[in-house]
C-alpha cells in the first residue's frame, strides 16, 4: 500500500462511494463539484493506494431469511499458535460469521453471526466446538438492529 494524501475532494468522493458505489462517474463528479476524468483519476489512485477496496452489494439479511443476529463472546484457555490457526481457519470457513475480532480484556474474541434462527445458531455452535476447544462461550441475541453501516466517518 502506498501513501496517498487525502484532500477535501477525495473525502467527498469517498463519502459518495460509501453512500452508493453504483453511482456513475458523472453523478459523483457533479456532486463533488468536479468533472468525470479527475474524479476517475482520484478513485484510481485511491484504489492503487488501498484506500478503496472491493465494491460489493449490501443485502437485506432478514429479507433473505437470516433473521437472527448473535454476538458471540468467546473465552479460551488455549493460546498456542496451532489452536489459533485452527480457530481462525474455522471462523474464516463459516459464512455465518460476518465479523470476528480479537479483544483485549476478559473476553478473547467476539463474533457477529447471522443465521436463520436459534436452531441454526446451535448448529453453528456445535460445529465450531467440534473443531476447536473453547473454554467459555456466551451468545447474545440481538433483539433489534438500531444502526448498521459500513460507512466510515470521514
Amino acid at each position: 500500500m502506498t501513501n496517498v494524501q487525502i484532500d477535501a475532494i477525495d473525502r467527498k468522493i469517498l463519502r459518495e462511494l460509501q453512500a452508493d458505489a453504483s453511482q456513475s462517474l458523472d453523478e459523483i463528479a457533479r456532486k463533488v463539484g468536479s468533472s468525470k476524468t479527475p474524479v476517475w483519476n482520484r478513485i484510481r489512485k485511491m484504489r492503487e493506494a488501498g484506500v478503496v477496496g472491493a465494491q460489493t452489494v449490501m443485502l437485506d439479511a432478514e429479507a433473505l431469511g437470516l433473521e437472527a443476529c448473535f454476538f458471540v463472546l468467546i473465552r479460551t484457555s488455549e493460546h498456542e499458535a496451532d489452536w489459533q490457526d485452527r480457530f481462525l481457519r474455522a471462523l474464516r470457513e463459516r459464512p455465518e460469521v460476518l465479523e470476528a475480532h480479537r479483544l483485549a480484556g476478559e473476553i478473547d474474541y467476539i463474533l457477529k453471526v447471522r443465521v436463520q434462527n436459534a436452531r441454526a445458531y446451535d448448529d453453528f455452535y456445535q460445529a465450531l466446538i467440534s473443531e476447536v476447544k473453547i473454554f467459555n462461550v456466551t451468545a447474545l441475541l440481538s433483539m433489534e438492529e438500531i444502526k448498521n453501516t459500513v460507512a466510515l466517518p470521514i
